[in-house]
């Protein structure tokens, strides 16, 4: 799997920005959370009121206020704070200020320098407490702040109702003041922070009313500036996601696209061991299905593998952040998220290695099938192909379900470990409000982080489902493009000698197929001459196509060499070493396009009388004219819609076209009727007396002309001369000769 990442290096650029725009989206969304959390706690529960700290306050409640500060919150508090009044203000300003605080005609004002924001938390802790005392006992007086006092250890509960408790307190003794305070801060002990402030706001906004400022602006301009902001989060977030998923398809795309090209191009310069490994079934799968499902799982695996776990570790953080004391419940969650993954891919991943081998099964099945369709057909078969198939096809479909079954119960499982998080987080969450422990806001934050934690586990259990399956096809895809290759050229590559053109010279030549115990073809030698046909004739199965086979070098002898004009084939560059040869497969192949394309195949540059020529030799020339479009007429894909006869004329015709120095037939005549093989051979006979002719055939007619025959019986040479020679010394041809022909004819 961590192979593919050397095929990401073109893309490199791309995927620096797909993490950024990613860190980007996840901090975006774990922002959301705690703006609502803002509109709910200060927007809606505080009017607008952020903190205890106010922006404006009547000086003879400052003068309150510090009757419960020490000299150090007194000393910032002066720090902090400018006096407005007629005296310390100029004309023109106090005119400005009073638009704003219309009560600063009748009374002077303190108001805060918002410069330092340090200072405003600071100024928030430090003024919450005074505030909510002063505030307790303008509600309930001072008896609120004094109960439970005796006279020996607190002031006096003997107060007239119409007394001003500030005088009181004001009048008290340092003693009394301190033990007053004592008191008070043990009440404090046991409300939280956030509610000394959520509680000291309500002050707040009773002094901004008294001041003149409009309150319900302040709140709902509160709201509308933090809701905007959230839908610019929002919108940023929907870019970035939008930016990423087009570059994370584009460099899947570009992968898909470079492992396709990798594929092709090492099974083009595969030899016939390295086909002999792979079906050709596979191979199509290999280079179709497998890529797409590492193209897929990349396009998840850029969109999700980085954004996922930012969500998931920022939502811990942020949840843990939040004014509550509700980790245990994240944890929870954590544990029963993973115990369900984990059981869930331990069940599923055996299976996905299964799925693409019964893939490869189910496409071998059907490219027979099909290939074989006629014969199916002939011989009345069609009820057992299609047993055959319907196996193949539930093999698959079964492990598709029961993978799928095991995969669809993921999400329902994931959605119910939410809606139960969501219900415990409430549960919890409502007593902890309840008891003045947690805001409103907090609680719906934390559900929301909540939800970002389980949901980024349920992406990353989406990549975890596609990982095993991508995982298996990527390895496959690798076994194709790692294959080592047995057929290479060398190092240094020589050159055919020019003085010689086509002479083949077979030095004790021994083969062995990749794996066999024993040799296919053993001590072969011979020589080929330019303007001499050299035929191969035997039984079925004694190597003489595996013969010729190691002149092109699609296979390489295992002992002794072989050498053209002198050089060993091996030592010179394999473009070079085909480019001598014309080569007539046994099983003519037509590429789709036209008759003109087909005849270029090796030799793009050949003229239009070369092509008529060709054709006239191969015997084509005549169905060629009758077509319409004659040379540009089209040949379907695998050349369907030419006779097997005319087929193999053409590919005969391809192969005069390149005008070689050699020439291969590998049973090449055999779908030919007698009259147009022996035209054929005559006419070859007369345009191809410099060039060296290798034939490999079945029928004697063919070959009983040749200048030289080799006779092979189970891989070994058992004769070798002319016609009449072998018919005297050689009692394999005489057995295949007589098979075919009357003695009378033979001699």
């Amino acid at each position: 799997m961590f192979k593919l990442f050397r095929h990401l290096k073109p893309f490199i650029m791309s995927i620096l920005l797909i993490i950024f725009l990613l860190f980007l989206q996840a901090n975006a969304d774990l922002a959301l959370p705690d703006y609502m959390s803002k509109i709910v706690n200060i927007g809606i529960q505080q009017g607008g009121i952020e903190n205890a700290v106010p922006n404006v306050i009547r000086s003879n409640e400052v003068d309150k206020l510090k009757m419960f500060m020490n000299e150090d919150e007194k000393k910032a508090f002066n720090e902090n704070y400018i006096l407005l009044d007629k005296q310390s203000l100029s004309s023109e300003d106090f005119q400005q200020y009073a638009k704003d605080y219309p009560l600063l005609e009748q009374k002077a004002l303190y108001q805060l320098d918002t410069s330092n924001k340090q200072k405003i938390e600071e100024l928030n802790m430090m003024l919450g407490k005074p505030i909510l005392i002063v505030a307790g006992i303008e509600k309930e007086g001072f008896a609120a702040f004094t109960a439970g006092s005796s006279s020996q250890d607190g002031p006096t509960m003997n107060i007239p109702s119409d007394t001003d408790p500030f005088t009181v307190i004001s009048m008290m003794s340092a003693e009394q003041l301190q033990q007053m305070q004592e008191k008070i801060e043990e009440k404090f002990k046991e409300i939280p922070d956030n509610m000394i402030t959520q509680s000291a706001v309500l002050y707040l906004k009773n002094e901004y009313d008294l001041i003149g400022i409009d309150t319900e602006k302040l709140q709902l301009h509160y709201v509308l500036f933090t809701g905007l902001n959230m839908l610019l989060i929002a919108l940023g977030s929907m870019i970035a996601t939008v930016i990423v998923g087009l570059y994370a398809a584009r460099v899947a795309a570009g992968l898909g696209r470079n492992l396709r090209k990798d594929v092709f191009k090492r099974v083009t310069s595969f030899s016939n061991t390295e086909f002999d490994k792979f079906s050709t079934a596979s191979l199509i799968t290999r280079s179709t299905n497998d890529i797409q499902q590492v193209q897929m799982m990349f396009v998840f695996l850029l969109r999700i593998v980085f954004y996922a776990p930012i969500l998931g570790v920022g939502g811990i953080i942020k949840a843990l952040q939040t004014d509550t004391n509700m980790g245990w419940v994240i944890s929870v969650a954590v544990v029963a998220i993973l115990t369900l993954m984990v059981v869930m891919f331990a069940i599923s991943i055996p299976k996905f290695k299964r799925i693409q081998k019964l893939v490869d099964k189910l496409n071998l099945v059907t490219r027979e099938a099909l290939i074989g369709i006629l014969d199916i057909r002939a011989f009345n078969t069609q009820k057992y192909e299609e047993e055959k198939f319907e196996a193949a096809n539930i093999n698959l479909t079964k492990t598709n379900l029961f993978v799928n079954r095991i995969m669809v119960m993921m999400m329902p499982l994931m959605m119910l470990i939410m809606n139960l998080v969501m219900i415990l987080i409430v549960w919890v969450g409502s007593h902890q409000v309840d008891a003045g422990a947690m805001q409103v806001g907090d609680m719906m934050a934390f559900i929301q982080y909540s939800m970002q934690i389980i949901m980024a586990f349920l992406m990353i259990s989406i990549v975890a489902i596609m990982v095993p399956r991508a995982s298996v096809s990527a390895q496959r895809v690798y076994e194709v493009i790692e294959t080592e290759i047995s057929i290479k050229d060398p190092k240094v590559s020589e050159h055919f000698h020019s003085d010689t053109k086509g002479h083949i010279e077979f030095k004790h030549v021994s083969f062995q197929y990749s794996g066999a115990e024993e040799d296919v073809l053993s001590d072969i030698s011979f020589i080929a001459k330019p303007g001499q046909t050299t035929a191969f004739i035997g039984s079925t199965g004694s190597g003489k196509s595996t013969l010729i086979n190691l002149i092109p070098r699609f296979y390489d002898v295992t002992a002794g060499k072989i050498l053209i004009d002198g050089v060993d084939i091996r030592k010179v560059s394999q473009q070079e070493l085909r480019e001598k040869i014309g080569y007539v497969p046994q099983k003519g192949v037509l590429f789709s396009g036209t008759i003109e394309s087909n005849l270029k195949f090796g030799d793009n540059t050949a003229a239009e009388q070369d092509l008529i020529k060709a054709s006239e030799i191969s015997q084509s020339i005549e169905f060629i004219q009758e077509k319409l479009g004659g040379f540009q007429s089209k040949i379907s894909q695998g050349g369907s819609n030419v006779s097997g006869g005319q087929k193999q004329r053409l590919s005969i015709a391809r192969a005069l076209t390149k005008k070689p120095e050699i020439f291969i037939f590998d049973d090449s005549f055999s779908a030919l009727d007698f009259k147009t093989d022996a035209a054929l051979r005559k006419a070859l006979r007369t345009e191809t007396k410099e060039s060296t002719i290798i034939i490999v055939a079945q029928r004697i007619n063919t070959i009983k002309n040749a200048d030289q025959i080799i006779v092979l019986d189970e891989g070994k040479m058992v004769g070798k001369g002319t016609h009449h020679e072998l018919m005297e010394s050689c009692e394999v041809y005489q057995q295949i000769a007589l098979s075919q022909l009357p003695k009378e004819e033979l001699m």
